[in-house]
């Protein structure tokens, strides 16, 4: 017999309503562990000034969620990761319903426009589009998208650096701690760090971005990997760039590693860099 696939169908309409609101979301209202992180570096913070700056950012998120304004004047470019069940039907065209979406939720939303059509013309789109859209296809019939405004004082203090594999783990260590002195002051500190280790060229600044979607402070569930990433926050901690580079004991809020089966000749490493406002904002369909 036949196997009956039931396909769910979802409307390009009902795409771009929920990427507008998302895009607004994002900007407006950070996520609870961006907020506890704050909280939890505040404890922490030994430094006056850091002390006052935290609650400074803790004020800032506060008021940006009750008045629906963003939370920072660089609303950033629409990240878009779509993960698209292999059993919806989409009626419409999905990357424009999208597009559209990022449209409505910058114009109507009041949110700055940060997107030139070309990199070397530089004009500006008028309306943040187009996003950058990474669609997967998973099971199921459900169609998850989360947005993610990235600005760019964060996104130039990124890094991607094709290592040897007998760099090891001690020059994945050394590359990540020289990412971050790099970066300094530059990417609004306490910053948050999405690592990829391995894949390919492409595969692995995918994969650092990604890992910037990570609920902060969830340990890797590979253990191996969850020692690294604590051992890497603990010395970019102790660089004493601190909160908005004015020193103290917090320069790095979390930092999230995914790792990747590579080839026997490679080892890429990619830091994405984001600052203190992580903002993301998630929709089933």
């Amino acid at each position: 017999g036949k196997e009956v696939v039931t396909m769910r169908e979802i409307s390009a309409k009902d795409i771009t309503k929920k990427v507008r609101e998302a895009c607004i979301a994002a900007n407006c209202r950070l996520p609870d562990d961006v907020i506890e992180s704050f909280k939890k570096g505040r404890q922490e913070e030994r430094s006056p000034l850091g002390c006052q700056i935290f609650d400074k950012m803790l004020e800032n998120a506060e008021l940006a969620a009750s008045k629906e304004v963003p939370v920072c004047q660089d609303t950033g470019m629409a990240v878009v990761f779509a993960d698209v069940g292999q059993d919806v039907h989409i009626a419409g065209a999905f990357a424009e319903a999208v597009n559209e979406g990022v449209r409505r939720g910058y114009v109507e939303g009041l949110l700055r426009k940060s997107v030139v059509g070309d990199p070397l013309r530089r004009v500006n789109t008028g309306d943040n589009t187009p996003a950058v859209l990474h669609t997967r296809l998973v099971p199921g019939d459900t169609l998850t998208l989360t947005v993610a405004p990235k600005g760019f004082g964060s996104e130039n203090m990124s890094q991607l650096r094709m290592l040897t594999p007998a760099s090891g783990i001690d020059g994945v260590k050394r590359f990540v701690l020289d990412t971050v002195r790099a970066a300094g002051a530059n990417p609004c500190p306490p910053m948050v760090l999405g690592i990829g280790i391995g894949g390919d060229f492409e595969q692995v600044a995918e994969n650092a971005k990604r890992a910037l979607m990570l609920p902060l402070g969830t340990p890797n569930p590979d253990p191996f990997y969850a020692q690294l990433e604590e051992e890497l926050l603990e010395a970019i901690n102790q660089t004493g760039i601190g909160v908005q580079g004015l020193g103290g004991r917090t320069t790095c809020l979390g930092l999230h590693i995914i790792a990747a089966p590579t080839h026997i000749a490679g080892l890429p490493v990619a830091v994405n860099v984001s600052c203190h406002v992580t903002r993301h904002a998630t929709a089933v369909l």
